[in-house]
C-alpha cells in the first residue's frame, strides 16, 4: 500500500506541505479539551469534533492558520495544532510496542544518522523509529526495514505512509530475517545499522559483512540479561570498538505558580542502548584497560544456547493476536480511506 495524499513530488519538498500553511481539508490535528486530554483528528469539509465537554465544526478551522483556541457557544476552550511527531507517536495504533520518542531521539543521534545515509533497521514494530530515522537520512537516504511478521509490517506501512502523506522514496520495508537480508547487501555497503530485536546477537556475522568500516551498530534491548550477553557477544568477535551502554529516563515538571516541581509521573526505564563501531578487516580490537570481569562464570556457567529468547521471558508486554488483527485492520482501513480521498480531490481539480 502507498499513499498519494499530496502533490509535493520534489525531493526538497516532500513532507512539508502538510506540516506548515494554513489548515487544510486531509490535515491531522490535535486538539486539546478543556480537561487537557489530547484527541488527534483529520479534517474534513462537513466535519464535527464532538466530545463530552462539547465540540466544533471542522469547517469553523480549515483555511485558518495554525494554532487556534475555539470556544464553543458554552464557552468552553478546544486547542487545536498540527500534532509533532512525538505527538503521533503516542497516540497511532501499535501491533508491537513503539520505540519512545526519548529513545529515538538518542538513536538516531548517537548512531550519527546523517543525511544521504544507507541504514538497515529490524524490526520495523509500529513504525515510530522507522519515522525518526527516515527523517535523518531524508529523501537522498536508504532506510531498509525488516519486520519478520506480516501484520505488523501492515501496521508500520500504514502508521508511517499516514504521517509522512505517501510513501517516503527512502523507504524499503521488508518482510523477513535480518540475517538475510543483511547477508544479501554488498560487503561494506551500508553506513549504519539498528537493533531492535529480542536477540540481536544472532546477527553479529551479518552486520559484519554488511557494515562498512568505521559503521555504527546500535542495538536497543529491554534487560540486563540481554544486553550482557549481546556485549560479551560483540567483544568475542573481536570485530568492533568495546560497546558503550546507556538508558535514557525522561520526567516532566509540573508548573503552576510556586507549585513547581517534578511530576508524580515519569517515563522511566524503557530499554538499553548499545552503541559500537565496526573495525577494519585484520584489526584487532583496542585492549581494554581493565581486567574484564568473568562473564558467563559469573552467572553460573555458560550461557545455556537452549534457552528460548521470548518477549514474555524477557518480561515484555504482548498485545494478543486478537487484538493486533484489530490494530491492524483498523490503521490500514484509515490509510487505504485517506489515500482514496487524496486521490478523489486530486481528480476534482
Amino acid at each position: 500500500m502507498t499513499l498519494q495524499r499530496n502533490n509535493c513530488d520534489t525531493v526538497g519538498s516532500f513532507g512539508q506541505p502538510t506540516r506548515r500553511g494554513p489548515l487544510s481539508e486531509g490535515d491531522r490535528v490535535q486538539v486539546r479539551d478543556p480537561k487537557g486530554r489530547f484527541h488527534q483528528i483529520i479534517l474534513v469539509r462537513g466535519g464535527r469534533f464532538q466530545s463530552n465537554r462539547g465540540g466544533f465544526d471542522h469547517d469553523d478551522i480549515i483555511g485558518a492558520p495554525d494554532g487556534q483556541v475555539i470556544v464553543t457557544d458554552e464557552g468552553r476552550q478546544f486547542q487545536i495544532l498540527r500534532p509533532l511527531q512525538v505527538d503521533y507517536v503516542m497516540s497511532m495504533p501499535r501491533g508491537a510496542a513503539v520505540v519512545y520518542p526519548k529513545d529515538a531521539g538518542v538513536i538516531t543521534h548517537m548512531g550519527d544518522i546523517f543525511p544521504g545515509a544507507r541504514v538497515v533497521e529490524a524490526g520495523a514494530g509500529s513504525g515510530a523509529l522507522s519515522m525518526a530515522l527516515l527523517d535523518a537520512v531524508g529523501p537522498g537516504g536508504s532506510l531498509i526495514s525488516v519486520e519478520r511478521r506480516q501484520d505488523f509490517a501492515d501496521i508500520a506501512a500504514a502508521n508511517v505512509d499516514l504521517w509522512f502523506g505517501r510513501r517516503h522514496p527512502a523507504w524499503d520495508l521488508r518482510v523477513g530475517d535480518v540475517d538475510v537480508v543483511l547477508a544479501g547487501l554488498t560487503p561494506a555497503s551500508v553506513d549504519r545499522v539498528v537493533l531492535d530485536m529480542l536477540a540481536p546477537w544472532e546477527n553479529i556475522g551479518a552486520v559484519t559483512h554488511a557494515l562498512m568500516p568505521g559503521g555504527v551498530l546500535v542495538c536497543y534491548v529491554a534487560t540486563v540479561t540481554q544486553m550482557s550477553r549481546l556485549v560479551e557477544e560483540l567483544r568475542a568477535s573481536q570485530r568492533f570498538t568495546d560497546p558503550i551502554a546507556w538508558e535514557d529516563m525522561r520526567r516532566e515538571w509540573h508548573l503552576d505558580g510556586l507549585a513547581v516541581r517534578p511530576e508524580h509521573r515519569m517515563v522511566a526505564h524503557t530499554g538499553f542502548l548499545v552503541v559500537t563501531r565496526l573495525l577494519a578487516p585484520g584489526v584487532a580490537p583496542q585492549e581494554r584497560t581493565t581486567r574484564p570481569a568473568k562473564a558467563a562464570e559469573g552467572l553460573g556457567g555458560a550461557w545455556d544456547e537452549e534457552q528460548e529468547w521470548t518477549l514474555e521471558k524477557v518480561g515484555q508486554r504482548v498485545n494478543s493476536e486478537k487484538k493486533v488483527r484489530k490494530v491492524r485492520r483498523d490503521v490500514v482501513a484509515q490509510a487505504d480511506t485517506w489515500a482514496s480521498e487524496g486521490r478523489k480531490e486530486d481528480a476534482d481539480e
